[in-house]
């Protein structure tokens, strides 16, 4: 992710909070809105009743490295809220989570089929 896929002001996260679609997980809360722009961008927010400093950033880093892989279609404002069950979920089991709010939500393009041409 670059720096500017991020959300970085208030306003940008109230926006998401009032006119954004909500996807809920045991893990892991989801809101988007569309932001009519050419790139998604990602906010998250790891509230203190999930855990001291250490462990909200260790939340937020393990988010942040889940949202880097996965091919998203263009033009959304995506937070990511984490739930207090996220600290102790292995780390597959957060991407789980968060690849199946993201297909829910149809902002994650569909990985196309590779064909075995030894099938044929």
């Amino acid at each position: 992710m670059k720096g500017e896929q991020y959300l970085t002001e208030s306003e940008q996260y109230a926006s998401v909070y009032a006119k954004g679609a909500s996807w809920v997980d045991k893990l892991i809360v989801m809101k988007a809105l569309p932001n009519g722009l050419g790139f998604s961008r990602y906010g998250f927010s790891v509230s203190s009743r999930v855990g001291g400093a250490v462990i909200r950033n260790r939340v937020k880093r393990r988010l942040r490295e889940i949202l880097r892989n996965p091919v998203l279609e263009p033009g959304w404002d995506i937070v990511i809220i984490a739930r207090t069950p996220s600290v102790k979920a292995e780390y597959s089991f957060l991407q789980q989570s968060v690849c199946n709010l993201l297909s829910k939500a149809r902002i994650i393009k569909p990985e196309p089929a590779i064909i075995n041409p030894k099938l044929r």
